[in-house]
């Protein structure tokens, strides 16, 4: 089904934007809004549900090391809730993309193209994510690599430019009402870094499998320092109004202005935007085609991109009549839709297939 093969390296390359492009811009307003002046901490908490659905997912790829969960969901609690549970997967992924989509769209549309049609914005960029996807995990898997610091060089860019506009003083009392308010903080951040489950779909092929678990790990790690960094630098130029602010890193960037001629870097988070959504896209599109051909038997997923593409942007129009819908979904269902499905569950598969295994081993020394 799929003959491609990347490094863990392109894997992590891969899935640092598909956790980062959405979570650096509206996150941070969220987090706010529980944690006050100790957002930065809210990260460093919700990167342990990142850690634990790396290792939860590593370790369900070594028990079936060839299968991603739709298949190996049969094998472990038998064919039929196998199946349903497959579904649900699917049922999960595929809406969830178009969430993104249009939470891509929304801000565009909010931001810059402002007369321009939400249906053309999305709609090209699921055209764009459908030959990525048709091209298989080593096209998709060298894309990341070649837009890494792409993503990355605006974000060090914007740091370096705003240092005479810090208010390090923002950041105190720290943890002044206690470690409740962070840990609420880290609930939205927390559903962002259960997407770190994706690498499941990504797992079965890597030319070097042994270091996955390890790119996987530093991943999370890389993605978490990034919130913080993020959050830090949102705190010390907008202080108490971050939590004001739809999109504060957008606000922030407004605030350049070297000798009243390098300024306006706005472009430059949209262009971070534009190519972390593009990657972010391709790899949930992936997973929800390759995820689907397996739950069909299908031979090969690329008869199934068009049809899925199309599903994409139907459940982006379907599922969010506004931007306020898009907003409330990733504030009060997102989280825990997201940790149940990515963390819980597999956790759960986990388990029972661990037991499995162990009766297994136990029948067989009785036997022998």
């Amino acid at each position: 089904m799929e003959k491609g093969k990347i490094s863990s390296l392109q894997m992590a390359f891969m899935m640092y934007p598909t956790i980062v492009a959405t979570a650096i811009l509206g996150v941070p307003s969220i987090t706010a809004k529980y944690a006050k002046n100790d957002l930065w901490i809210s990260p460093i908490l919700a990167s342990l549900i990142g850690y634990a659905t790396v290792y939860i997912a590593y370790k369900l790829h070594q028990l079936h090391p060839k299968q991603t969960v739709i298949q190996f969901s049969e094998q472990i609690i038998g064919r039929i809730p196998g199946k349903i549970l497959g579904f649900l997967f699917l049922f999960f992924y595929i809406p969830i993309t178009g969430q993104i989509l249009r939470s891509y769209g929304e801000f565009i549309i909010d931001s810059f193209l402002v007369k321009t049609p939400i249906s053309v914005v999305m709609g090209s960029m699921v055209l764009l994510c459908a030959f990525i996807v048709r091209g298989g995990i080593e096209v998709l898997g060298r894309a990341a690599q070649l837009f890494f610091p792409i993503f990355i060089l605006p974000i060090l860019l914007l740091i370096i430019l705003l240092g005479s506009d810090l208010e390090f003083k923002n950041i105190l009392p720290v943890l002044g009402n206690g470690i409740m308010p962070p840990i609420k903080g880290s609930i939205v951040p927390g559903g962002w870094f259960s997407e770190f489950f994706l690498i499941i779909f990504i797992l079965p092929f890597l030319a070097d499998m042994k270091k996955g678990m390890k790119h996987g790990m530093m991943s999370v790690f890389t993605v978490m320092m990034t919130l913080v960094v993020v959050n830090l630098l949102v705190l010390f130029v907008l202080g108490s109004t971050t939590a004001t602010k739809n999109y504060p890193l957008m606000s922030v960037s407004r605030y350049i202005s070297l000798a009243d001629f390098f300024e306006h870097l706005e472009s430059g988070i949209m262009a971070v935007w534009i190519v972390g959504a593009f990657v972010k896209i391709s790899v949930f599109y992936y997973a929800a085609a390759l995820g689907t051909a397996q739950w069909l038997n299908l031979s090969d997923y690329r008869p199934v991109v068009w049809p899925i593409g199309i599903l994409i942007v139907e459940f982006s129009f379907w599922s969010y009549p506004s931007s306020m819908d898009v907003s409330r979904y990733d504030i009060v269902a997102f989280p825990f839709h997201g940790i149940l499905m990515q963390t819980l569950i597999p956790l759960l598969l986990l388990v029972i297939a661990v037991v499995k295994r162990k009766k297994q081993r136990k029948k067989e020394s009785n036997s022998s």
